[in-house]
């Protein structure tokens, strides 16, 4: 167990990270113009979070114990097919989603 001391100082030392990474964009530059090479790169930003959100689900899943698994390995596959297909995240997370339901019905 951690000491009581320690677990407060992580929590305000991260209260203050959080607090200043914010305060960076919002409180010093939030008033001016960002330059377009700056808004460019900020276009992919959300385009990087998601597979870094996903990626370790599927690839290193806890409901298997950490082990592959075929059938999120295929859902995550047809969801990637499918939104560059149709453009489209709904797509993508409906096929996903539908390949995860079908799995759950006819095991492999």
């Amino acid at each position: 167990m951690i000491d009581k001391a320690d677990l407060w100082i992580v929590i305000f030392g991260l209260g203050l990270g959080s607090f200043g990474l914010r305060f960076v964009f919002l409180g010093l530059i939030g008033d001016r113009a960002m330059p377009e090479w700056l808004l460019r790169h900020l276009r992919y930003t959300a385009v990087a979070i998601m597979p870094a959100l996903v990626a370790p689900l599927v690839v290193w899943p806890s409901a298997t114990g950490g082990t592959l698994d075929p059938l999120r390995l295929a859902a995550a596959m047809l969801a990637l097919a499918a939104a560059y297909v149709w453009k489209s995240i709904y797509a993508g997370m409906l096929a996903g989603a539908g390949v995860m339901l079908a799995g759950a019905y006819w095991p492999f």
